[in-house]
């Protein structure tokens, strides 16, 4: 039996016209609802024709079967290009395979029209059942209506078989809606404030609109589910009409279901000032507009949360348990002086007769955020409702000098102070008590590697800085034990979460150094806490030099030179254990992957050698010929008999190839230097399908670190880092951590010892690198999404008999081969080389020599322009 083709085609030909109408009024002004509504209705129109071309030709099919709207269609809220959810609903005596063909038929014209569907065909009895594997179509079903098909079939339904469902399973549907938004949240870092951020499905966004509508109805609140919004707040109103127009924007722009505000989609949007009512500035950038985004967000991000807390504690507990989280340990029925903690919630005071509200009170209310802080309890909906009516009043009577800073120092130092000062954040309060802070507020600096905007940033360090309290498992367990140590040892902690806090905020300035410009503003704050000269030179001290641990992990962190100019710096013990904890939160909270074992490793040894440094006890430079020598020793005890040979191998290393290698990675080496008589290239290979690592033990010659990139560069290997030793007998140890962009090594096994060989083959010169190279294709390459300024720079105080050389620039392939071979043009030796790649910034450093000393000055400005010109023709 066909269906008609020539009425199909004029559905769909229809169909498309009514999408561009929607798209021109979109384009023009509509709004984002009057959008999706208007897609809805053009769908409702065309799934009905062709349910009804289908009963033309099987007169059987009108009776027994429904086709129903579920999910956001059946809010009809159906955005330009999301998938259409469809329930093909089944009297219990229709047999499924009778109307298979039917039902697959409408499926494929809709395809055949671009509309992705996702349909389901169920028996009306089906529906009754709730199965928490599948929480996701109970969901749906709360949002339902008839496109077409058996009235009398959906009216059972609707008025019997869904009211029956979610009376009978309210609680296990609300524990798993609970579970499942918790779980979201947790993926996102549970914070909203993302520089890229999911609008969907991010916390703050679309998806959380729905929770908001699903939790409503579930509790009986008698919000409409199709809005979710009929009794909320005018800026929560505001806030999901904002997002239904960028995911609008977004869905038009991309031409496919792509939520994501990528940076140039924030670009447009500013440029388009899609979404902006009433005053703004004359130009609006991406970043003005992204505070925007994260405004209504954070309203949206609000009501979620005041949801979820509202749900009876039965219930609450179920999905708790569902997650595998603790239980509620907060302390319940607490008093103090103007609220009480009930339930893990602030309750303040009811107003008195006279009109006294604790709210107006700035005692009371930070006394609140000590508490919240301390106990990890949230604000209630209504004491967030007096204290943000209240600040005006909190301001005038706000005490300063050493008052204030007591008060504040109980929430920075609180176990949950980052919740604390976020909810302070959302409110107004931490912007009334340090103004300066106000600058980040949501503010997104724009760098590839960074996930948050700056204030949550902040936040995400001081959460990490408060984690090191806890007892942890995990491949993290062994610095949290190590770190958490050092917090422990400091006398004034308090002074270590403030300069966190305010460590960054002059990013919120154009100016050339934000270190310098968050010192400036950090001076006021200080001024009016009234701190002593003592604690304010360490809180002014650590945000001016809060850069320089992290930018001396670039240098041999084993090198007297770079030890004592670090240790220079910092000047104290206690600066040094606030600097090294800091940064170890620091850049943790840049990304959650951003502290890997290696930085972990390197930032103690860097803090363990600079402490020794400022007893006055520094490790020498180069491993020396002692054969007694503990570094000798380490590595000897594992080849009995062979002391003085190990001894020999280990001597003029640079002290950071011992102590950044295990005593049998050594040990491999040094067998591998025992073999060079036998191969002059002895390779060490180890696989990895996320970082491989290979090393080569062979004597020094020229173009050695440039042919073994090239070698790496010509396979379509991406060196992630790599370092680069020589001894005193003239036998070089490189290393490179590389991944396979291509997956070639991952999807061949049997490629690996081709790869292995094909390496040995150029270093030993029977393939030329360059025919290697000529072999691969030069893609087209992405824009980056970050444009990274090319800095070369020289040094000759890091190291006593070394020019320093520092190359920071664009990440891309060849990079590595290129410097290699301009820095052997120039005839210059590398004693060490110490490669990393941060995001897409690369930042090289080599210490160079020039038969046997530093380069002159004149040497130095000649190479700089060279290695210039070779990156930007590398680029090409």
């Amino acid at each position: 039996m066909q269906v008609n083709e020539s009425t199909s085609s004029g559905m769909r030909g229809k169909y498309q016209r009514m999408m561009l109408e929607i798209r021109g009024a979109f384009e023009t002004g509509a709004s984002g609802s009057v959008t999706i509504a208007a897609r809805a209705r053009a769908l409702d129109e065309l799934v009905g024709g062709l349910w009804q071309q289908v009963i033309e030709q099987d007169a059987r099919l009108a009776s027994g079967i429904a086709v129903l709207a579920v999910g956001g269609y059946g809010r009809r809220e159906l955005f330009p290009y999301s998938d259409v959810d469809l329930l093909f609903l089944l009297d219990g005596r229709v047999v499924e395979k009778d109307v298979k063909d039917a039902i697959r038929r409408v499926n494929q014209e809709l395809w055949d029209c671009g509309i992705r569907v996702s349909p389901a065909t169920r028996k009306l009895a089906e529906c009754e059942k709730f199965d928490e594997d599948n929480a996701e179509f109970a969901l749906s079903l709360m949002d339902h209506r008839l496109l077409t098909g058996d009235t009398e079939l959906y009216n059972k339904l609707s008025g019997q078989v869904v009211p029956k469902l979610l009376q009978r399973d309210q609680k296990a549907i609300v524990a798993r809606l609970m579970e499942l938004t918790r779980a979201r949240h947790a993926k996102y870092g549970d914070t909203l404030f993302h520089l890229e951020p999911n609008i969907k499905d991010c916390p703050g966004g679309l998806r959380d609109v729905n929770v908001c509508g699903w939790l409503a109805r579930l509790q009986g609140v008698g919000v409409e589910t199709k809005n979710g919004d009929a009794e909320e707040g005018r800026e929560f109103r505001q806030a999901v009409e904002f997002l239904r127009l960028v995911r609008c924007f977004l869905h038009y722009r991309h031409e496919r279901d792509d939520n994501t505000l990528a940076w140039k989609a924030q670009d447009a949007a500013a440029e388009g000032e899609i979404g902006l009512v009433g005053r703004r500035p004359k130009k609006v950038d991406a970043a003005y507009w992204m505070r925007i985004y994260f405004r209504h967000a954070r309203s949206v991000e609000q009501r979620v949360k005041q949801m979820m807390e509202e749900v009876p504690a039965p219930v609450a507990k179920a999905s708790s348990r569902l997650l595998g989280l603790k239980g509620d340990r907060k302390p319940q029925g607490t008093e103090q002086q103007g609220f009480r903690l009930e339930r893990g919630r602030v309750v303040l005071d009811v107003v008195t007769a006279a009109g006294e509200d604790p709210a107006n009170d700035p005692d009371v209310v930070l006394q609140v955020f000590a508490a919240m802080a301390r106990t990890g309890c949230t604000l209630g909906r209504e004491a967030e409702e007096r204290i943000s009516e209240a600040l005006p009043l909190m301001s005038a009577d706000l005490e300063e000098g050493p008052t204030l800073w007591h008060k504040l120092e109980a929430i920075l130092t609180g176990r949950h102070a980052g919740a604390a000062l976020r909810s302070m954040h959302a409110l107004g309060v931490l912007e009334l008590l340090i103004p300066e802070f106000h600058g980040i507020d949501a503010l997104v600096i724009r760098d590839a590697y960074h996930r948050y905007t700056v204030d949550e940033h902040t936040f995400v360090l001081i959460d990490t800085l408060h984690a090191l309290e806890d007892a942890q498992t995990g491949a993290k367990a062994e610095w949290s034990t190590r770190f958490g140590g050092l917090l422990r040892e400091l006398p004034h902690p308090g002074l270590l979460y403030l300069a966190a806090l305010l460590h960054d905020t002059g990013k919120g300035r154009e100016t050339g150094s934000h270190a310098q410009e968050s010192v400036r503003l950090t001076q006021s704050v200080l001024a009016r806490l009234e701190l002593d000269s003592y604690e304010s030179g360490l809180v002014l001290g650590l945000i001016a030099n809060h850069l320089e641990m992290s930018a001396a992990l670039r240098r041999d962190i084993f090198d007297a030179e770079t030890v004592g100019a670090f240790a220079g710096k910092v000047q104290t013990p206690e600066m040094l254990r606030m600097l090294t904890l800091f940064t170890y939160a620091d850049i943790n909270a840049v990304h959650p992957d951003a502290l890997t074992p290696w930085k972990a490793e390197n930032l103690w040894r860097l803090y363990m050698a600079t402490a020794n440094h400022l007893d006055r006890s520094v490790d020498e430079e180069r491993v020396g010929a002692q054969a007694e020598s503990e570094l000798v020793h380490r590595v000897a005890s594992l080849l009995p008999g062979q002391r003085a040979a190990v001894a020999g191998y280990l001597e003029g290393f640079p002290e950071r190839y011992v102590r950044t290698r295990t005593p049998e990675q050594v040990r491999t080496h040094f067998q591998m230097s025992q073999r060079l008589g036998e191969d002059a290239v002895q390779l060490d290979f180890r696989y990895s399908p996320a970082v491989s690592e290979l090393t080569v033990v062979t004597p020094d010659r020229a173009l050695l670190f440039a042919n073994m990139s090239g070698a790496l560069a010509g396979w379509g290997m991406n060196i992630v880092t790599a370092d680069a030793f020589s001894n005193r007998q003239g036998v070089v140890v490189d290393s490179f951590r590389f991944t396979d962009s291509f997956r070639t090594l991952e999807m061949n096994a049997s490629e690996h010892v081709g790869f292995v060989k094909s390496v040995h083959d150029v270093m030993t010169g029977t393939v030329s690198v360059e025919k290697l190279l000529s072999g691969r294709k030069r893609g087209r390459r992405k824009a980056p999404k970050v444009v990274v300024e090319t800095r070369v720079e020289f040094d000759d105080e890091a190291s006593s008999h070394s020019t320093l050389v520092e190359v920071v620039t664009q990440d891309v392939p060849g990079l590595l081969r290129a410097l290699s071979l301009t820095l052997a043009g120039f005839g210059c030796n590398i004693e060490v080389a110490l490669i990393d790649t941060e995001g897409e910034m690369a930042i090289d450093v080599f210490y160079l020599t020039k038969d046997g000393a530093k380069l002159e000055k004149d040497e130095q400005e000649a190479l700089g322009r060279a290695l210039i010109e070779a990156m930007e023709e590398n680029a090409r």
